[in-house]
């Protein structure tokens, strides 16, 4: 792969898990074909559905006055740390798994 093309693909790659489940969409409609691209925008979707989900669990620990608050800054940190991380890994220029999150990803077609 050409130079130019790898940058273009690692920027693509990193504009779709920042910008999550935008990204997500924008590469469905601009960069389907784009394996490197794909492989992380599947990860961003994941890591938005965790998000979500993991903000629903936690707002239902609300009602413990400091376990709640625990729990929830917990998930939060866990989501934070798994969308950086796949920041870093499309600028990589290498297809890596965010932890657990990146095997869901794999198993999830479209």
């Amino acid at each position: 792969m050409p130079k130019n093309k790898k940058e273009d693909e690692k920027l693509q790659a990193f504009l779709t898990t920042f910008l999550s489940v935008v990204g997500f969409v924008i590469a469905i409609i601009l960069w389907k074909d784009k394996r490197y691209v794909m492989f992380y925008a599947k990860q961003s979707l994941i890591v938005f559905i965790v998000g979500a989900v993991g903000g629903v669990i936690s707002s239902m620990f609300n009602f413990l006055p400091i376990i709640g608050n625990i729990i929830q800054f917990a998930i939060g940190v866990i989501i934070i740390f798994a969308w950086v991380l796949s920041w870093i890994y499309a600028l990589s220029g290498t297809m890596k798994e965010v932890p657990v999150i990146g095997s869901w990803a794999r198993n999830f077609n479209f």
